[in-house]
């Protein structure tokens, strides 16, 4: 077992699922959202992406690439919601929150490719 593969693979995952977490539930409610876990999806993310710099392979480039996609993304949300929070009178309206969750949606969708390409690589995988 190649432990430098199962550390790359538990944060792909992890960083996959936690940010699933976090856009599960109604998407203009607030409550619905919990700001800790989009950091932690955020850093989360940002380990995975770390990790995938050192590939030179071609799937390596679109794992990095579907990385970096859901990083900005994810810290698009997060400064949209601190933006909300703390910059304008209204607080996180429905509006506001909704365009959070939409960002972070955006980078769920990077996420499922980025554990495609990992199943697809891992299936592909031949012993020598």
């Amino acid at each position: 077992m190649n432990l430098e593969k199962v550390v790359f693979g538990f944060f792909v995952l992890l960083s996959a699922t936690l940010n699933f977490g976090y856009v599960t539930g109604d998407i203009s409610d607030p409550m619905h959202h919990n700001a800790i876990e989009l950091y932690a999806a955020v850093v989360v993310n940002i380990i995975a992406t770390v990790l995938k710099l050192g590939d030179r392979t071609q799937i390596g480039a679109i794992h990095l690439a579907t990385s970096l996609v859901a990083v900005i993304q994810l810290a698009a949300a997060t400064v949209t919601w601190v933006w909300a929070s703390e910059a304008t009178q209204g607080g996180v309206t429905p509006y506001l929150m909704s365009s959070v969750v939409s960002l972070a949606l955006g980078a769920v969708l990077a996420n499922v490719v980025s554990v495609v390409l990992l199943v697809i690589e891992t299936a592909n995988f031949r012993r020598r």
